[in-house]
């Protein structure tokens, strides 16, 4: 079990690991380290092995939570050249793996050309998600380069979801 905890609340012994999440894309400086210094004695004291995440944010096509929780401005979705230089500095920093989210229940998902062009110039695991619905949306993410597509809402709307999608 891997949390991708969003504050120090969401931290739990009982996981294997945890993603320590860096909304890198953010200026917010609560969630780019501030939350993280507040999870970091719980991390240590339950063994729970860590793994950096740098969190970029992109531009669903509406107002997402965490847009608005973080009060974080996301990436636009048709500059991947902005993207890119995040996902870049990520990398130069040490993170181990990205997240690029269009956030839950997302109107529109990560486009695959901006997954695309991180692929080609970042090595780091990408994981994509946001708005995926359908099966044609999760192929998007892995034939674009992603190597983890993460689906919420289609399953909290439909138990079967991945049933259905072949999964």
């Amino acid at each position: 079990v891997i949390l991708f905890p969003g504050s120090e609340l969401q931290v739990a012994p009982e996981a294997d690991a945890i993603f320590f999440l860096s909304l890198l894309s953010g200026r917010n400086p609560e969630f780019l380290i501030g939350e993280l210094v507040k999870m970091a004695p719980l991390v240590h004291a339950y063994n729970l092995e860590a793994i950096p995440v740098a969190y970029l944010l992109v531009e669903s096509g509406g107002t997402s939570s965490v847009e608005f929780m973080s009060n974080t401005r996301p990436l636009p979705r048709h500059k991947p050249d902005i993207a890119v230089a995040q996902a870049l500095a990520a990398h130069y920093l040490g993170f181990r793996a990205l997240y690029l989210e269009a956030g839950s229940g997302a109107p529109k998902p990560v486009p695959p050309a901006l997954i695309r062009a991180i692929r080609e110039a970042v090595p780091l695991p990408l994981i994509v998600g946001g708005g995926l619905r359908t099966q044609a949306d999760i192929q998007r993410v892995f034939e674009s380069g992603g190597d983890f597509a993460v689906i919420g809402t289609a399953i909290e709307e439909n138990q079967n979801f991945l049933l259905e999608v072949g999964l």
